[in-house]
């Protein structure tokens, strides 16, 4: 891995800290974002009728 690597992850984790923080993140849009990704990615099963959000 290199340093460029590194600190562009160190960077992005924590800017997702302070943006917790700062409640520009919360719970809610965490479980929204959770739910879309799963519907991407199991996109047939949504098809199919399964309920695929996170309460």
């Amino acid at each position: 891995m290199t340093i460029r690597r590194l600190l562009l992850i160190i960077w992005i984790i924590v800017g997702l800290v302070i943006a917790w923080d700062h409640i520009y993140i919360t719970v809610k849009y965490v479980e929204l974002l959770v739910s879309a990704v799963l519907a991407v990615v199991l996109w047939p099963l949504v098809l199919l009728g399964v309920n695929l959000r996170i309460h």
